[in-house]
Parts: C-alpha cells; structure tokens; sequence
C-alpha cells in the first residue's frame, strides 16, 4: 500500500508539475546559462517590437536549430513571451537573469564552482567530506585550494562571497567601529576587503588578519594597493588546529561569514578560544546569514540551497545555520550575545557577543 503524502497548500496538478521543474532543473538550469552568455536576452532586449527565430540566429551567430531548441525551452521555463508573428520578447524573469547582481553571482557560483562536484553529494552526505571536491585537486577543504582554483571558478566564488558580503559591509562597519577600538582582528580576512574599509573608515584603528597563507597573499596585495600596509599585519593560522591560540590585546575581534565554514563542534571550539583572548570590555562581533531570519522567501531559499555547497565541495560538514543552532553554539562557548541586528545588507544577522 501506498503511503499517503502529506497535505500541503498545492494541488495534486500543481505538486506533480513541481516535481517536473525539480526533474528537469538541470536543463532549465543550462538553458537559461546559453540564453545568456550567448548574447540571445541582450539581442531581443535591443528590439522593442521582439525578434524571430532567424532574426536571433543571425545576430547571436548560431545555429538555426541551435537557437531553435533553446527558445522552445526558454517558452517552457518562462523566459520569453511569442506574439502571432512568433516574435520573442523577454519576460521579467529573463530581464532578472540578465541584469540582477544578485542572480548572475548565484547563478555563475552555481555553474563555475559547484555544477560538477554536486554530483558527488551523496557521498559526500554519506562520508562527511566534501567529495565533490575532487573535480578540482586533491585537498582536505576548498579553502586550503582556493588560490590554486582555475581563473574562472575563482572568480566566481569571490563574486558570489563578495556579492553578500559588499552589501553588509557598509552598515555593520559603523555598528562595529562605534567604540573607537583602536586594534581589531580579522578571522577569516579572504581578500582584505573588511580591513580596508575599516582602515577607511578610521585613520587610526590597526588591523590584523588572521587566515590560511593562500588568502593572506591576496590580502596582502590588495591592501598595499590601497597604500594601507603601514596599519596592516598577518597571521598564518589554520582555525582547524586546536593548538593555535587566538592572540590577545584586540578591542574587537571579527569574523564575517567564517564561522559557517565549520562544524557546530568546530564553531564551539573557535569560539572558546577566542572568548579566552578577550580582554576588558572586548567583543566579538559575528556576520553570518541565518535562513530563518529572512523577510523574503527567494532569500531563504537560496540560502538553504547553498548549505549544500558546504556539503559538496566546501568542506563536507557545515552550512548556513537556522539561527537558534547557532546560538546554541555561542552558549556553548560560555559566551553571551549582548546586541543582534537583523536586516544587515541583503540577507545577514549581526552579533556581538562577551565572555
């Protein structure tokens, strides 16, 4: 027999074309790529009255049948309107596909770093290692290969991490500079970009930036870029190793989308170690995006979806947190969250936490 589905506010006909769209998502998915980065969007968006079949070959270079089968499958997924003369114009979900920032950095993190190492997600589900990772080397963590990444990937991952981040940075900085620290320590620092702007922001305060040597390098450079050396200082540590002690005499310590490259056991020992580093009124302030804190549906979703990033290639055992799951793990660290902002930039939570 049978077992019965669960109710859910969908009808049977709605619920069995959802399942098509989930059955087919990889060539939606591939479609909407080619539809883009051929120039197809951008040559009908340049025709107010729309263009035919032929009218889109000719301009795009392609194939007549080429052009053909993607236009059928973009009438299928949405992305084109047909008038009586089989004109195609854009409909809006084409237009966010091809002028968004948000969905373009979703959308070329999905199929630069994570398209083909998804493939191995059971066994990464299975093993607790990010088995997918293989398609690009053989290391313990994407971060320990990310300066060792093809061009293309590496861009992306730094678009779709920069993307959320650069939306964040500007109204965490004044919450977090508010007490005037004059040293603060960077967790997790990647390129530079949150030191620098805190080296903008206050000509006094000096940075120190702990990460992996790889990330540290670019670090380096963009801040000398900057001309900011002078006030700039770098820390090789792996977080991993629990014999690297996190170092004392910062008024703030700050960690902006790091602690999910952990596990929950993982987080509650960095944190520990970096609750035992404060001093006086210190804080740690932390930026992540909890999925059940978003206004928006689309800003859940995406982050749900992307947890499985962590699981495929990242690192095989974190994700983007529920937030109650989180903070069990500040507890857990014997630390005490004094202040949470919500609705920081696009979609994340800040946290400042005390010993």
């Amino acid at each position: 027999m049978t077992p019965r589905p669960n109710k859910t506010s969908v009808s049977a006909l709605e619920a069995l074309e959802r399942a098509q769209w989930i059955a087919f998502a990889p060539f939606v998915f591939q479609a909407a790529c080619v539809l883009r980065d051929r120039g197809v969007f951008a040559a009908i968006e340049r025709s107010p009255d729309g263009l035919t079949l032929e009218q889109i070959a000719e301009q795009v270079s392609l194939p007549h049948y080429g052009v053909r089968v993607l236009l059928e499958a973009g009438l299928g997924i949405g992305l084109f309107s047909e008038d009586e003369q089989r004109r195609y114009q854009l409909t809006n979900t084409a237009h966010y596909l091809q002028h968004d920032g948000m969905t373009r950095a979703n959308m070329d993190f999905t199929r630069d770093v994570n398209y083909r190492g998804l493939a191995h997600l059971d066994e990464a589900i299975a093993s607790g290692k990010p088995a997918g990772l293989q398609v690009f080397g053989e290391w313990p963590t994407i971060y320990a290969g990310l300066a060792q990444l093809p061009g293309q990937v590496q861009q992306s991952w730094f678009g779709f991490d920069h993307h959320y981040s650069d939306s964040a940075f500007p109204v965490a900085l004044p919450l977090v500079l508010k007490s005037k620290p004059r040293r603060l320590l960077d967790i997790g620092g990647n390129t530079g970009k949150w030191a620098i702007a805190c080296m903008r922001h206050d000509p006094e305060i000096e940075i120190t930036i702990m990460d992996l040597p790889g990330q540290l390098d670019v670090a380096r450079r963009n801040i000398a870029a900057e001309g900011l050396l002078d006030r700039a200082r770098f820390l090789a540590v792996d977080l991993l190793d629990e014999r690297c002690e996190v170092p004392r005499g910062f008024d703030v310590i700050w960690m902006s989308q790091f602690l999910d490259c952990f596990s929950e056991a993982e987080i509650v020992a960095i944190l520990r170690r970096c609750g035992a580093a404060l001093e006086g009124d210190a804080r740690i302030f932390i930026l992540e995006t909890f999925w059940d804190r978003q206004r928006f549906a689309a800003a859940k979703f995406c982050l749900q979806m992307t947890s499985l990033y962590f699981t495929a290639l990242a690192n095989g055992n974190s994700q983007l947190y529920r937030a109650d799951v989180f903070l069990d793990c500040v507890r857990q660290a014997e630390l005490e969250v004094d202040a949470e902002h919500d609705g920081i930039g696009l979609a994340h939570t800040l946290l400042s936490c005390r010993r």
